[in-house]
């Protein structure tokens, strides 16, 4: 046993320092950022990249919809599509959606599986089944801390040449580098902090978010990879607080929960208008009933069950964020996205101390 006695941080134990800027106007800022891939020897590198602004709807069963990827996507923001979608409905989507191919959200939106034998059958299927190719894929387990789990996504990666791979979760350098030298692109970041997620009251486990990025984007920027903070964001300005951090792309869950883009279980008010949205955890008991069955015998919930209030359409909430964003940058005086962790300057506040979970 070992406690380290370094200070970390969360999104609300700081703000970003304003500073002198040469931005005209908020309009002006640039938000889109082109990534390549982390793999050097590879011969498709450059034929493949990832274009647009670096925010994710979450892989959860209400978020990460169809219609919050065509939502997002002519925003140029990506969607994480969820990975109870059967195979047939994704063929569908990927090869017959018209306005899907029109408006150019095809490369914003990740195909998200686990590491079951059958994730890996389901996606051969839509991959096979596919026109054109599946770029972007999004590996996703509660915890991606086991070699096993590395082991599989080393081996997913050389049997799918070219695609542009997100895995995780991890929160922690060690991993984050054990990934990237496997051959993923993105590392996904966060153990316990989002608003749905019990894993450090249950278990005990989790890092403070902002910490997470700090040392994780380090990681990953040395040895040529890239990371996605997922989970912790309540407001605008922690999406804002995240890329200041360090990382190069943001999930969000929690705050597009509730708009009209999402599946799920709806409340209706007397006028037949949506009043609330029940909002759970991928690993609570509501979504492992729905999904496996009931809580295995062996592993505790660890996800929680809110009722969030309709939000309307997810473009507007969305430029919300953007707005916030763009508001970031001109205060930090940096021009575009990618330049923002460069200028940020973090000041710690004082509060009251209240529990983070």
């Amino acid at each position: 046993m070992r406690i380290e006695n370094d200070v970390k941080l969360d999104f609300c134990d700081v703000l970003i320092r304003p500073k002198r800027s040469e931005a005209a106007s908020r309009s002006k800022v640039d938000l889109v950022r082109t990534f390549n891939r982390n793999n050097p020897n590879d011969d498709i590198l450059h034929s493949k990249m990832w274009t647009g602004i670096p925010i994710l709807a979450a892989n959860m069963d209400t978020t990460g919809t169809f219609q919050m990827a065509m939502a997002l996507g002519s925003l140029g923001v990506g969607t994480c599509l969820h990975k109870h979608y059967t195979a047939a409905q994704l063929i569908e989507f990927f090869n017959h959606n018209s306005k899907f191919r029109e408006i150019g959200v095809g490369d914003k939106v990740f195909y998200t599986l686990g590491v079951t034998d059958d994730d890996l059958a389901k996606f051969r299927e839509v991959r096979d089944k596919t026109v054109g190719h599946l770029f972007n894929v999004c590996i996703d387990v509660a915890n991606g801390y086991s070699a096993a789990f590395v082991d599989k996504v080393r081996k997913f990666i050389e049997e799918n040449p070219g695609m542009f791979v997100m895995a995780g979760n991890v929160a922690t350098p060690d991993m984050v580098q054990e990934l990237v030298m496997a051959g993923v692109d993105i590392v996904k970041v966060g153990i316990g902090p989002g608003s749905v997620c019990t894993t450090r009251l249950v278990s005990g486990v989790g890092y403070p978010q902002l910490s997470a990025i700090i040392e994780c984007a380090d990681a990953a920027h040395g040895l040529g990879g890239l990371i996605c903070s997922d989970g912790g964001c309540k407001q605008p300005g922690d999406v804002s607080k995240a890329f200041g951090a360090g990382s190069d792309f943001v999930m969000l869950g929690g705050m597009l929960a509730g708009t009209d883009e999402c599946d799920g279980k709806w409340y209706y008010d007397d006028d037949g208008k949506k009043s609330n949205l029940i909002f759970y955890g991928m690993s609570s008991k509501e979504a492992m009933d729905k999904y496996s069955g009931g809580v295995a015998g062996y592993r505790a919930a660890e996800g929680k069950c809110s009722l969030i209030p309709a939000k309307g359409p997810a473009k507007e909430v969305m430029q919300t964020i953007l707005g916030g964003l763009r508001s970031a940058c001109a205060y930090s005086g940096a021009m575009k996205l990618k330049d923002l962790s460069k200028c940020t300057t973090f000041v710690r506040v004082n509060r009251v101390h209240e529990s983070p979970f």
